[in-house]
């Protein structure tokens, strides 16, 4: 289940976030689609509601929501990155490289591996992510 917008700002108000305008236009954007999106993709839709709206405070809203785990940054290739919702409970991710689509998945338990990977290098793992990158069927039937 991806998180909502009310559970977002939610999370920032716990956190000590002021829920600013700016940062409510930038969660619609992101809450209101259902792909990843880059930064200027955001900028592009929020600016068109608050005009005022700058690409740093894009930024600097991008890099709080994923601190706190409440958006995933995506590999785009390059330097380029792109987010999307979280979803409710631990994830990963399947990526079209054809597309982009990006298709969550749970119910996967890396436990055992990471206890084995612990073990066998002395590395203490806090935390992990997983995506795999292929064609979605889409892309499949157009290559």
């Amino acid at each position: 289940m991806r998180l909502t917008a009310k559970e977002i700002s939610a999370a920032l108000k716990e956190h000590g976030y002021k829920l600013t305008p700016q940062r409510r236009a930038i969660i619609k954007a992101i809450t209101s689609n259902n792909d990843c999106l880059n930064p200027q993709g955001i900028y592009t839709r929020v600016r068109s509601q608050r005009a005022g709206i700058g690409l740093v405070t894009v930024y600097r809203t991008l890099e709080i929501l994923t601190r706190l785990e409440l958006i995933c940054e995506l590999p785009a290739g390059g330097i380029q990155r792109n987010y999307t919702l979280s979803a409710s409970e631990h994830h990963h991710h399947l990526t079209c490289s054809g597309c982009g689509t990006v298709i969550d998945f749970t119910g996967h338990n890396l436990i055992d591996l990471e206890n084995k990977l612990s073990r066998e290098s002395g590395f203490i793992i806090e935390s992990h992510m997983l995506e795999f990158f292929g064609l979605c069927q889409g892309c499949q039937k157009v290559s």
